[in-house]
């Protein structure tokens, strides 16, 4: 226990404080920091707007480096350190949206910058728009090489929504393929800026960054607020401490905010009292109090996750403020079951999965059974990415053993009197036709914007076509001749067609160079149907499957070829069949295991191998009509994780 609480205790500890543990003395708790000096005049609230792998991280780094919150190696540089995640620095991308507050000298007065970072894949826009509430400004990153990219401008839109003062910004201007020139004049076709505003720098090298510093003091307005004023905080983001329960970032928009107040929550009208109070400093660091226009974190008697709702107004009990826009509940757009591969692990990854999604408010979980699989969890996402995020984030973190089945996208079925949604495929109606009471079934698709080099504009004209896009439309970003020209190409796709191997194509086919980004676009009448799997005239409800009616065959033929493949041989012949309905679309034969039944028969008549034969025969029909197929759980596993 003694072991636990002292690492518990490191965790809320800055780097530099940890020398409070010391193997000859007792244990003296860091000096908490006093906040109040520092008036909304003296803070800047920002975020970084950037496209995946286009510096942001980086840049982050450059930024505490520069303000003293973090110490510069002797040999290189610190790297991704707001990518706290494994899966984050495995795959370079940032997941999870993290803060970090520095302090920093200008004009002979301490003030602090409070950096929110935001991911830059469009499945996580849910922390981008979380971040984006909290902050006065952005910086908008973009590559000097790679240019505007699709998800660039979405972010940009909605940071331009919200009033944020946007400071554009030029990275990797080292690099030998470099453009500044091009790249500028398509920023300032694109999003209007003047190209005296923008800034060139090196993230990796350091080179401008300074410039940077200067123009967040010098660009950014302060936050506003007063202490006369009740209390009024805005809860932006939350993440569970299995010692201290909910722990809320918080944005103080009036008011003062310290240890022992009580607080009350406007969304559930609930009462805590607050433990302790703090800023990330990039780790925790414990403050007196926080103040009008800081941010920072705070730990209270919440233990339900729950119960951090965001977008929520925080204020002291018993008064009474208006309550603060909120947020859009995040709605998922993809949903996928998850299996323990021994079925008996289900409590356990139940519990992962529980203590995963506390740190990510954006998914949906409710329980699911399968007659194959067994017991399992049903999980919505916002898209393809965030879903293999956390299947890898259960597999590193809480070393789940697990199987994701296909993902499936949520259809509207309009009957005659009602509508429902469905996302599992085993609640889909079996057949559709004019005697059903079924009226029409409409999926889901998204307004899609593709950016795209003009020599690949082709290939994916094609791609959008044979994926079943509609109202495509074109427009060139800048004035490049040849292939340096680049094309804007938006259209309307169903989402079911982008949660399959959509991405992959569009990065193979621009051989790398295309850039995606959608965003929802409500529903639309299809001609849909359900394929239902059998084995032996038994169907599989783990493997049905949704799609639309002109690709029913060439689904119905690649499945049964893979079940073919994976399903071990019986003792007696297996048919597997695909099926829509009551028609069959496609089918494979699995061969019996045969016994040689004659080899101990020497000599005599033919008739009496004949018989043997007609008696195994008599009982492999015999075999066939009570015989069950059971699918092992690993040949599950090698149909979803195949791609073909």
């Amino acid at each position: 226990m003694l072991v636990q609480w002292r690492h518990a205790c490191l965790r809320t500890l800055a780097p530099g404080n940890r020398s409070c543990f010391s193997t000859s003395s007792r244990w003296r708790a860091p000096k908490p920091i006093v906040m109040e000096g520092f008036t909304c005049d003296l803070i800047r609230n920002f975020s970084i707007i950037a496209h995946i792998d286009h510096g942001k991280s980086t840049l982050a780094d450059r930024l505490l480096e520069l303000t003293g919150t973090i110490q510069k190696k002797a040999v290189g540089r610190n790297e991704q350190v707001l990518d706290k995640l494994k899966v984050e620095r495995e795959r370079g991308i940032t997941v999870k949206a993290q803060t970090a507050s520095m302090f920093y000298a200008f004009c002979g007065k301490q003030h602090v910058l409070n950096l929110i970072d935001t991911p830059g894949h469009v499945d996580f826009s849910w922390e981008v728009s979380r971040s984006l509430a909290a902050c006065q400004g952005a910086l908008l990153l973009v590559d000097a090489s790679q240019g505007v990219q699709a998800q660039t401008i979405s972010v940009f839109h909605i940071a331009q929504e919200r009033g944020l003062k946007i400071i554009p910004v030029l990275n990797k201007i080292d690099l030998p393929a470099a453009q500044p020139e091009r790249i500028t004049a398509q920023m300032q076709s694109t999003f209007g800026i003047d190209p005296e505003d923008i800034i060139s720098i090196s993230a990796k090298t350091g080179q401008g960054v300074s410039q940077v510093l200067q123009a967040i003091m010098d660009r950014i307005p302060p936050p506003r607020g007063t202490t006369e004023r009740p209390l009024k905080a805005f809860l932006f983001d939350s993440l569970y401490d299995r010692y201290r329960g909910v722990i809320s970032l918080v944005a103080i928009q009036d008011g003062v905010l310290k240890k022992g107040d009580r607080i009350a929550s406007c969304h559930t009208r609930k009462k805590y009292e607050v433990t302790e109070v703090g800023i990330m400093h990039p780790e925790e660091m414990p403050v007196t109090s926080l103040f009008p226009g800081q941010v920072g974190y705070i730990a209270c008697n919440m233990k339900e996750s729950s119960e951090a709702h965001i977008g929520d107004t925080l204020h002291l009990a018993g008064a009474t403020v208006d309550t603060m826009p909120g947020f859009q509940p995040a709605k998922a757009m993809v949903y996928a079951g998850i299996f323990p591969i021994d079925s008996s692990d289900f409590p356990k990854l139940e519990e992962a999965i529980k203590r995963l999604a506390l740190t990510d408010r954006s998914v949906t979980v409710q329980r699911e059974s399968s007659t194959a699989l067994g017991q399992g969890c049903r999980l919505g996402f916002l898209g393809t990415l965030h879903m293999d995020v956390f299947r890898q984030r259960l597999e590193d973190e809480h070393d789940a053993n697990i199987i994701v089945t296909a993902p499936t996208v949520p259809y509207k079925i309009v009957y005659k009197d009602s509508e429902v949604c469905v996302s599992n495929p085993t609640e889909f109606p079996d057949a559709i036709d004019v005697s059903s009471k079924v009226k029409e079934v409409q999926e889901p698709v998204v307004r899609a914007s593709i950016i795209v080099p003009e020599e690949y504009f082709g290939e994916m004209m094609d791609l959008c076509f044979t994926h079943r896009a509609v109202d495509l439309e074109h427009r060139y970003l800048d004035a490049g001749t040849g292939s340096s020209s680049r094309i804007m190409l938006n259209c309307i796709l169903p989402l079911s067609e982008i949660v399959t191997d959509f991405f992959d194509q569009l990065k193979s086919r621009s051989s790398g160079f295309a850039s995606f980004d959608y965003e929802d676009a409500g529903y639309k009448t299809s001609n849909l149907a359900k394929i239902v799997f059998l084995l032996n005239g038994k169907p599989v409800d783990a493997l049905a499957l949704i799609i639309h009616r002109s690709k029913e065959d060439e689904i119905g033929r690649l499945w049964v070829k893979k079940l073919v493949k994976v399903i071990p041989r019986q003792q007696f012949e297996v048919p597997i069949q695909a099926a829509v309905g009551k028609k069959i679309i496609a089918r494979e034969t699995l061969k019996a295991y045969r016994a040689d039944v004659t080899a101990g028969l020497y000599g005599g008549h033919v008739e009496r191998k004949m018989k043997q034969l007609e008696i195994q025969k008599e009982g492999k029909k015999r075999l066939k009509r009570m015989g069950n197929v059971d699918i092992p759980q690993d040949a599950f596993f090698e149909i979803m994780s195949s791609k073909k």
